[in-house]
């Protein structure tokens, strides 16, 4: 697979039960800070940045994209910009073995911005957005719609006093 050295924002995703450590060296974890600070880089001042050839750099990206390190080049949105100024959390009780179906309807809900199967009180959590209270009444009646969901707790967010983060995992592999 060839990345495109012109594509923002870099994401980057570590499977359970491997630490960053054994799957990164001091190169890869510096190379992926560099993009993380500086997504818009190309390959050649990548390369310059971190004293190393340009097929070097192009190389550990194409390494860490066939890994599954590297998941991608999303742009990075601010949804309350977009007029979504609402997160709330909803934890689902879903009927046996429904898990799948129960997804792929919350996947065709616009709102529904991420899905993850728990463990716990419920089986699944769910992060969702909302222009407003009245729109996300709008949204979880559509999820509580979904058949196969049984019983729903959601919260609301206030705030996001730790946003979504790799970098101290980066910054531990960099020093070592």
């Amino acid at each position: 697979m060839r990345l495109s050295s012109a594509r923002p924002v870099w994401t980057v995703c570590v499977d359970g039960g491997v630490t960053l450590d054994e799957v990164l060296d001091a190169l890869d974890a510096r190379l992926l800070l560099l993009l993380t600070d500086a997504p818009r880089l190309g390959v050649l001042e990548c390369a310059r940045r971190l004293g190393v050839a340009r097929g070097t750099v192009q190389a550990r990206l194409d390494r860490l994209a066939e890994r599954g390190i590297l998941d991608g080049f999303p742009p990075a949105l601010n949804l309350a910009a977009m007029g979504y100024g609402l997160t709330a959390f909803a934890v689902l009780e879903i009927a046996q073995g429904r898990r799948a179906e129960v997804a792929e309807a919350l996947a065709a809900i616009d709102e529904v911005c991420e899905v993850h199967a728990t463990t716990g009180q419920g089986d699944l959590f769910v992060r969702m957005v909302a222009r407003s209270n009245d729109d996300l009444q709008r949204v979880i009646d559509e999820v509580v719609g979904v058949p196969g969901v049984r019983r729903t707790s959601t919260s609301i967010a206030l705030s996001t006093p730790v946003p979504p983060r790799v970098r101290p995992l980066l910054e531990r592999t960099a020093q070592a």
